[in-house]
């Protein structure tokens, strides 16, 4: 019988419940385990699940023996002290995009896991979703020629009383960590990292971003137009166009609920492909694909690597540098 790789979640919040409900889609993998802050939410995420274990700390889930590996699906400003304390307790970790706040931080997780010879993934859902590998062929295959611009929306409104965790600097609060990073990444796969680079950073109170417009530039003169807000509900999608053709991912191109649609004649008439339909929310293909990575022994993934980690934390990095935003971890 096949191995059975156990689970543990730290954190109890929304993104974990979607990714609980989505391991019941995952093979071989059992959800054996929960941990947050006080016993009462780990209690009722527990009961949501019908999980046997739950903690009141994260220390208490890192330190029990029989699990394999741990989703981190804590905020921002507490991925990197997670990921090391589940590495130092010898725990594999998926960890919720951002995987950090900055690029020092991301750094020193990699290094622990190799150190330590620990498997670790930054959790960047889209990366394996089946439209995003679909979009990935279409581009490769030459369908739409050489991509000429791509540009990308993302935003919705928000407050400072709504959500903290979205609009507050000390929190790693602001768009571009949040939302602006699936813009960010659909470019880096389309057309890779810049040549150069324009940023505009409207703050809010608190100094976090809550409107950036970024403009990507290429030696070969394509554009990538960047936006997101936490001022206005806009559409949230992205288009790719390209010396033969155009593509249009529609609403909430970064999950699966979009559709891919393919031109020819400068948006008259849309073409549309079919994907693989999700069984679940989507988290299933993260989740999977962490877990067969430990099934065959890999201590990296080889779809989303520590070097593409890395590229994107930098490139995350060189945008705030640009548009004047410091958190305060930094």
């Amino acid at each position: 019988m096949s191995k059975i790789i156990r689970w543990g979640i730290l954190g109890a919040g929304s993104i974990a419940k979607k990714f609980a409900a989505d391991l019941q889609h995952v093979q071989n993998a059992k959800l054996v385990a929960v941990g947050s802050r006080t016993q009462e939410n780990a209690d009722a995420f527990a009961n949501l699940f019908s999980i046997e274990k739950r903690y009141s700390s994260y220390l208490q889930l890192v330190e029990d023996k029989d699990i394999d590996i741990i989703y981190i699906a804590t905020p921002h400003i507490l991925h990197h002290e997670n990921t090391l304390m589940c590495l130092q307790h010898h725990k594999a970790v998926l960890c919720e995009k951002p995987f950090a706040i900055n690029q020092k931080q991301v750094m020193e997780m990699i290094q622990l896991a190799k150190e330590k010879k620990i498997f670790l993934m930054e959790a960047l859902w889209s990366r394996f979703l089946p439209h995003f590998i679909k979009l990935k062929e279409i581009v490769a295959q030459g369908m739409i020629g050489e991509v000429t611009a791509l540009q990308a929306n993302f935003g919705f409104k928000t407050s400072a009383d709504s959500n903290k965790r979205l609009t507050e600097i000390e929190l790693g609060g602001g768009t571009l960590l949040d939302i602006g990073i699936y813009n960010i990444f659909f470019a880096l796969h389309i057309l890779g990292n810049p040549d150069d680079m324009e940023v505009a950073m409207v703050p809010n109170a608190s100094g976090a971003d809550e409107q950036c417009a970024i403009t990507f530039h290429y030696h070969n003169g394509a554009v990538a137009q960047l936006f997101s807000t936490f001022k206005a509900d806009i559409p949230i999608d992205l288009q790719i166009f390209g010396t033969k053709g155009n593509i249009k991912l529609t609403q909430r191109f970064y999950e699966p609920s979009c559709t891919i649609q393919f031109s020819t004649d400068g948006g008259k008439n849309y073409e549309l492909i079919e994907v693989e339909k999700t069984k679940g929310i989507g988290y299933e293909y993260e989740a999977q694909h962490a877990t067969d990575c430990l099934l065959t022994g890999k201590m990296e993934s080889d779809l989303m690597t520590f070097e593409e980690s890395l590229v994107l934390i930098q490139l995350l990095d060189q945008v705030r540098a640009k548009g004047g935003l410091a958190y305060p971890q930094d």
